[in-house]
């Protein structure tokens, strides 16, 4: 990441890397991939700098909400069920912080700290998916886009609002197959619902839809597109996601919503995009490297 930043035009000092005139939004996700330990630790502590020191702005990933959950217990259980397959996700942050309970500790409250969204002048960042619902739902009985103890244990539990409001805003909008239908997922493991592209305008069916692109999801892919799909304004301010493991050469996914997330924890590219005030996005403006960075 460092060489992306310098690309940028970046300069590092005492308080982490900066910018004469622009300033780096992370989009989340800063843990739970990969083995280099010492690697991510010093990703992770950069990241904390420049967003401590007002270099940076950064959003809560499902990642960092799930690292919270994982951690946080009530009355005697922790929010997050420490299942095999729970565990196996958060095994790299357990390792890289299993013998250091006072920095874990520091980290687990910087994720705390950040916003669950950013509705900025001209611009909008959130992690996974923009749902004027969600985002009204969590204003209405959170008091906006902080996360707090009170919210963390409400979002953990499915049959509450909050929890569908942030399953939403932080990893996606989902539609359930029909029965007998699944597949399985990056990780191995199988699924039975399938993530949305809510920044296609005019769908025909659930295939147009479904992610990742070209998911065998046998006769449903000609289904008609669920109703609860978020629809994203045409008129509405530029929205810069992650989350979702693009490949290929980076560029909108429409005029106004563009992902950021091209697979660099899997060897792929770490993608920044170069945003100038305008309201329509252009493949021009992406830039990358190739890598862990």
């Amino acid at each position: 990441m460092t060489r992306l930043l310098q690309h940028l035009g970046y300069i590092e000092d005492d308080l982490g890397f900066k910018h004469p005139s622009r300033k780096v939004i992370f989009l989340g996700d800063f843990i739970d991939r990969g083995e280099k330990l010492v690697e991510h630790k010093q990703l992770l502590f950069l990241v904390m700098k420049m967003v401590r020191s007002g270099n940076a702005l950064a959003v809560m990933g499902n990642h960092e909400f799930n690292a919270l959950a994982y951690h946080t217990y009530v009355n005697g259980r922790p929010l997050r069920a420490h299942t095999s397959k729970n565990t196996k996700q958060h095994q790299a942050f357990l390792n890289e912080f299993e013998n250091d309970p006072v920095t874990k500790k520091e980290v687990l409250e910087f994720f705390e700290g950040l916003p669950i969204w950013l509705d900025l002048e001209g611009l909008r960042v959130v992690h996974a998916c923009w749902d004027d619902a969600a985002v009204e739902s969590l204003t209405r009985l959170n008091d906006g886009a902080r996360m707090s103890h009170d919210l963390l244990v409400k979002a953990s539990k499915p049959s509450s609002p909050e929890y569908k409001a942030i399953e939403t805003l932080l990893k996606g909008c989902e539609a359930r197959l029909p029965r007998g239908i699944s597949f399985l997922d990056k990780d191995g493991n199988r699924r039975d619902s399938v993530r949305m592209q809510w920044w296609k305008k005019n769908p025909i069916n659930i295939g147009d839809l479904a992610l990742p692109i070209g998911v065998d999801i046998g006769e449903a892919a000609m289904l008609p597109p669920p109703k609860e799909i978020p629809v994203y304004a045409k008129n509405a301010k530029p929205c810069f996601i992650g989350h979702y493991w693009l490949k290929g050469d980076p560029a909108p996914l429409s005029d106004n919503v563009a992902c950021l997330d091209y697979s660099v924890a899997k060897k792929g590219k770490l993608v920044a995009y170069r945003w100038s005030g305008e309201a329509v996005l252009t493949k021009d403006n992406f830039t990358f490297a190739n890598g862990a960075a």
